[in-house]
């Protein structure tokens, strides 16, 4: 039985090295585009103003139940769109809680096309950002 090669994504930011582009595996490229999306302020990108997640602003926000849910929705609706084709979006699990002066968001999802699970975990504000 022959196995399908993996392929390989363009990494992000785009690194250009004495052979050429740099490359990164398939979990790695999903990352960097969950990153893209959570850290992109809305309205930044002149073309698509409705993409984005601007979290680093969430984390002077103050710490209640309605915010943490206004953000998990929104990022929900993000990273779907983001994601398209790449995670299984019934798979996608976002949860976001607030300690103090730290925002942590967990992110659990399945790579569509091999059926993978992954999980990522981004800690903002005191030390972590």
């Amino acid at each position: 039985m022959q196995r399908l090669a993996s392929p390989d994504y363009l990494s992000f930011p785009l690194k250009i090295g004495s052979s050429g582009p740099a490359t990164v595996k398939r979990s790695e490229h999903v990352r960097q585009q969950i990153e893209q999306a959570l850290f992109t302020n809305p309205r930044e990108r002149v073309f698509r103003p409705q993409f984005g997640v601007g979290v680093r602003r969430l984390v002077f926000e103050p710490n209640s139940s309605s915010l943490r849910e206004i953000t998990r929705k929104r990022l929900v609706d993000s990273l779907a769109e983001v994601l398209q084709g790449e995670v299984d979006p019934k798979t996608l699990d976002i949860d976001a809680t607030t300690d103090g002066e730290k925002l942590r968001i967990l992110i659990s999802y399945k790579l569509a096309a091999i059926n993978q699970s992954e999980s990522l975990e981004f800690l903002l504000g005191g030390n972590g950002s």
